[in-house]
């Protein structure tokens, strides 16, 4: 049902994506779409595409080929900041914060460079923000000070304070002990329940599961699996792709 809804009304999607670095070809004609208030994970093994995918959705880099879309409207040619302002925000593998400043100003600043917002009103987002996350208490405390968990907290509230309408988590589970990861999933969760449109690249299924609408698997630059989760897990091709590479 929830792939149905993404194909008629899709907020988010790439059409027939390319994605070359020199003579090596990363992503292959991938399709992708993603529903207003989806969620989808992506899985599949190291070197599948994943966070190229990412890249490419997010403005990081142009595609070699095909099109990005956004309400219907082509992006493709449209700067990272600009989706941005438009509504797309994604968190990295590994936590980016500004190591010299303050958690409050950390998200100050997305407030203001991502959301376009200034003074009060950003002030206010941000703790808004921070409230959401369960960063309030922390909101003084450099971000060079926090341990892993609240690091992702605080990767993820910046995105947050961007108020995006579809928010792109890479790994966001990665390196968090099973309590730690519990806590970031119900937040996550939280903002599904909100109604805001996630896509969730994560090798740890069992968190993925507890969320997610539709899963595809890609491997290889390309979609191999796209549907019903228990489905795409259950597909020879995606037991195949997975082979050897340690999920849990």
């Amino acid at each position: 049902m929830a792939a149905d809804m993404a194909s008629s009304s899709p907020l988010l999607q790439g059409v027939g994506i390319d994605k070359s670095f020199g003579a090596f070809q990363v992503l292959k004609a991938v399709d992708f779409h993603a529903a207003r208030g989806e969620a989808i994970g992506i899985v599949g093994p190291n070197g599948a595409g994943k966070t190229t995918l990412f890249g490419v959705l997010a403005g990081a880099f142009p595609p070699t080929a095909g099109t990005v879309r956004l309400y219907g409207d082509d992006i493709t040619d449209m700067s990272a900041t600009a989706r941005c302002r438009r509504g797309i925000a994604r968190t990295h593998q590994v936590p980016r914060p500004f190591l010299g400043m303050s958690v409050f100003e950390n998200v100050l600043a997305a407030a203001n460079h991502g959301a376009g917002l200034a003074g009060g009103t950003a002030e206010a987002l941000a703790v808004e923000t921070l409230e959401r996350t369960a960063l309030l208490h922390l909101a003084n405390r450099p971000a060079a000070a926090l341990g892993l968990l609240d690091r992702k907290r605080l990767e993820l509230a910046r995105a947050l304070a961007t108020r995006p309408q579809v928010i792109l988590l890479d790994e966001i589970g990665g390196g968090l002990t099973e309590v730690e990861l519990h806590l970031l999933t119900d937040l996550i969760g939280t903002l599904k329940g909100d109604g805001m449109t996630i896509v969730w690249i994560e090798h740890i299924l069992h968190a993925l599961l507890r969320i997610i609408d539709r899963l595809v698997c890609m491997n290889a630059g390309e979609v191999i699996a796209d549907g019903e989760p228990v489905a795409v897990m259950a597909d020879p091709h995606v037991m195949r792709a997975y082979l050897g590479s340690g999920v849990e």
